[in-house]
Order: structure tokens, then C-alpha cells, then sequence
């Protein structure tokens, strides 16, 4: 509660003491921080009572509005029971009432719940998985991973290595261990001028020789389904996705998934995977897990690469990983609750018509000046901004374009999020019509204010 502070005590107890993820702090500290109090449905608001819509689902987690009743009563029930527990040794009743039910939910094949609590120790977990599931294969020479150019995975070391961004990453190059790239069907980076079947052509034929010549090394092909999040929004066709996979199986290769910022629902369907009509082998999920209100993640697995890990004692097959709070069970309620609100009210077929009409309401915006490319799959948009659209030449870094973009919505009540000069948004699931026209209008004319001072 922060009832008992004046703004001007936080402001300098923010600046005096906090570190901000992913914040250029000397640019923070010469600004007003705005403070969210409160939260309700898909609205944030501050202390003075301003209201935001939350058109980033506070980094893509939130799923059916801020307080719900459901999820609080699920967890106001479970605290009065027990808050934590430990999962060496002991089980609880909320991971393993949610740990069916995600199995139950996720595309088939998919058979064990491994429990932590962020997305990238899903992904680093993952990882482990991977390489010792083909180390007790006596297939010890798979040592090497394969992942999108640009992708983003998480910001541990393992997380880092597999998806590595130049921008992000680039000054801890020597602390990780090299993987190969390819790149993905993005036409307006990397086959420009190209169709959208020329590029997918020429993406998998990269893959395909990829993997077939480096087969006997590679432990797991790791993808972000559909849309390479914090790349840009960088958007792929189902038959990417497809083709990644059917290679993977002909050249007898770990596919994994990393759902954690595409998954429950964001696209149109509960996992992305599901629009290919594909199983991985590991799927990482983490942000909407718990409908956005506590942390939790899980990686799954199929009963194969399980059973590999079962033996004697003595034999060490046991997977030596595990966090404090794995399947903690307050985080584990509060996804129980979720994934029954999204059957309760039927939400993945509610959004159907709002992706479409989302779809309609951005074409506008695909004509505005600067506008250089518009990528959407399902509710995850990123409008790129450049100085020269037509020639796709990119703002001077310095401008901060995509900063002034989302302060200028901000003034119109709106939060929205920049990926350099990308303009994001991702509004929760339980989105209305009207709120969805709203946002979109409010980002589009922000982007008309911040061009006509440019």
C-alpha cells in the first residue's frame, strides 16, 4: 500500500533506489516516474486516480483484466491453506490439480509439468532437458542448438546463448556459448523485395541445410511460434512453423517451443503451436500461466523424454534442477482459476472477431507517413516506424521516436510499449470492441502528433 507516501517521497525513493529492467537510468532519473496505484479490469491507475488503459497487458501477462475475482478468491482461499511449500520431496494440491489441467490444454503429446517461476529458468530448463535427454541416449556429441536470428528467449546465460540479440546482449558475447542462427521468412529485414512465398521458400531452405548438416550435433531446434516478440514483432506464417518442425522430425531433432510470450491466447488459440497442428518435443510457458497475476512458469515435456530421466538410484538418471518456489502453490491457484475462466467464458472464440476487427482497424494506420510495416498475429502488434517508410530507413537513435510515440498516448490514457521504433501492443483478452478501436485510435494519433514536431 503506498497510501501513507507523498509522490515527491516516492519519486525520490524510486530514483534514489531502484533499478528499472530494460531502463536507460540516467534518462529515468531526469524524469517524473508514473507511479501505478491500482488496477482494475483492463485499467491502470495512478495516485491521482488517472486512468490507463493497459494496451501491453503489463508486458503481455495479464489475461482477463487486473482483479478478477476469481483468480483473487482462488488465491485468498489457498493463502488461508498453505502459501508455500516445497516440491523436493513433498507434492501440494494446486500443481498438481493445474499441472492436469495444462496437459489437458496443451497440444498432445505433451505429458510432464515442470514447474518454476519466469520464462527465461523455463527456457534454461529446457535447455538441460535437452542435452542430457540425448546424453543418456549415449548420444554425447549433441552439444549444439539452432535458433532464430534476433529471437528472445530470456536474459539468464543459457537463455542469452539460444536467443541472442545483438542489441540486447551483444557486451555478453564472450560469457556464451555459441549457437547457429537461422533466419526466419521475415521479408522486411532479410529478403526484402521478395513475395512472402519466396521468402518462406528461401527460409526453410536455409533450415533444412542447416539442420541436415550439422544433424549429428544439434540437441533442439529452438522457436518462438508464429511471432518473434521482442525481436519487433516479427511475424511468421503458419508454414514456417510447419516446415521447422517436419525438418526437425526428419533429421531426428528436439523441436521446442518457447510459448511463454506467444501462449494462452494471445494469437487466437491457447498455444500458438496449435494453429500448424504441431506437438514439440519441450514447450516453455510462462507470463499468462497465472492469468498475469503471480509468477509461475513450467516447460513440458513428452512421457519419452521423461522416461529417459527414470532409473536406479545409482544410475544419476535423476534431472538435478529445481527453484525454491517450483509449483508454488498460491501462483499454481491463480492459474487454476484462469484456465477456468477461459473455458467459463468461452474466450478464445469471444476473440475471433475482435483479431479480425483489430485486422480492419490497423489497416488505416498501415498508410500513415513513417508507417514502414505492420505485423499482427492474433491480439501482438508492432507498428515500425521509420524516417524514409518506402526506402524502410530507419529514425536516427538519438530522436527516441518510439518513446515519444507512447508518452504521447500516455497523455491520451493509454500505455503502450516501444521496441526501439516498433510501437507494441498486446491488450489483455478480455478486451471489448470499443476498447479495441479506442487503443488503436489513440496509438494511431499519437504517431500523427510525434510526426508533425519531427
Amino acid at each position: 500500500m503506498t497510501s501513507g507516501h507523498d509522490p515527491s517521497s516516492l519519486k525520490q525513493w524510486d530514483h534514489s533506489f531502484l533499478w528499472h529492467p530494460f531502463t536507460p537510468m540516467r534518462e529515468w532519473m531526469a524524469e517524473d516516474p508514473l507511479f501505478i496505484a491500482r488496477a482494475e479490469g483492463n485499467y491502470l491507475f495512478d495516485q491521482q486516480g488517472n486512468r490507463y488503459f493497459d494496451g501491453v497487458s503489463s508486458l503481455w501477462a495479464n489475461v482477463h483484466g487486473h482483479g478478477r475475482p476469481e483468480i483473487v478468491e482462488a488465491i485468498r482461499n489457498q493463502l488461508d491453506a498453505v502459501a508455500h511449500t516445497t516440491m523436493l520431496g513433498l507434492s501440494n494440491i494446486p500443481a498438481t490439480v493445474f499441472a492436469k489441467k495444462l496437459i489437458d490444454a496443451a497440444p498432445s503429446g505433451l505429458r510432464r509439468v515442470f514447474y518454476s517461476d519466469a520464462g527465461a529458468t523455463a527456457v534454461e530448463i529446457a535447455l538441460k532437458m535437452a542435452f542430457e535427454y540425448w546424453a543418456l541416449q549415449g548420444e554425447t556429441k549433441r552439444d549444439c542448438y539452432v535458433s532464430l536470428t534476433e529471437s528472445y528467449h530470456g536474459d539468464t546465460i543459457g537463455a542469452m546463448s539460444v536467443g541472442y540479440s545483438e542489441g540486447f546482449h551483444a557486451r555478453y558475447r564472450r560469457l556464451l556459448f555459441p549457437c547457429l542462427r537461422i533466419a526466419p521468412p521475415h521479408a522486411f529485414r532479410y529478403y526484402r523485395r521478395e513475395s512472402p512465398g519466396q521468402a518462406l521458400a528461401h527460409a526453410l531452405e536455409e533450415a533444412e541445410r542447416t539442420l541436415r548438416e550439422n544433424r549429428e550435433r544439434i540437441a533442439a531446434l529452438f522457436v518462438e511460434p508464429l511471432m518473434q516478440g521482442a525481436a519487433g514483432m516479427w511475424a511468421h506464417p503458419v508454414e514456417y512453423l510447419s516446415g521447422l518442425h517436419r525438418l526437425c522430425r526428419e533429421n531426428n531433432i528436439l523441436f521446442i517451443a518457447d510459448e511463454v510470450a506467444v501462449g494462452f491466447g494471445r494469437t487466437g488459440r491457447m498455444f500458438a503451436c496449435e494453429h500448424a497442428g504441431i506437438s514439440p518435443d519441450l514447450m516453455c510457458l510462462g507470463k499468462g500461466i497465472s492469468g498475469g497475476v503471480l509468477p509461475l512458469a513450467a516447460t513440458l515435456a513428452t512421457e519419452e523424454i521423461f522416461e529417459a530421466f527414470l532409473g536406479e538410484y545409482e544410475e544419476r538418471k535423476t534431472f538435478f534442477h529445481g527453484h525454491t518456489y517450483t509449483g508454488n502453490p498460491l501462483a499454481c491457484a491463480a492459474a487454476i482459476a484462469s484456465l477456468d475462466l477461459f473455458a467459463k467464458e468461452n474466450t478464445l472464440a469471444r476473440m475471433a472477431p475482435l483479431i479480425a476487427q483489430m485486422e480492419r482497424l490497423l489497416q488505416p494506420v498501415r498508410e500513415q507517413d513513417h508507417v514502414s510495416d505492420v505485423r499482427q498475429w492474433g491480439f501482438l502488434v508492432g507498428i515500425e516506424l521509420a524516417e524514409d517508410a518506402a526506402a524502410r530507413k530507419p529514425f536516427p537513435a538519438a530522436k527516441r521516436i518510439g518513446k515519444q510515440v507512447i508518452l504521447e498516448a500516455r497523455k491520451q490514457g493509454v500505455i503502450i510499449r516501444p521496441l526501439g521504433d516498433v510501437i507494441i501492443l498486446n491488450p489483455p483478452l478480455s478486451t471489448t470492441a470499443q476498447e479495441l478501436e479506442r487503443l488503436v485510435h489513440v496509438t494511431a494519433e499519437s504517431i500523427r502528433a510525434v510526426m508533425k514536431s519531427c
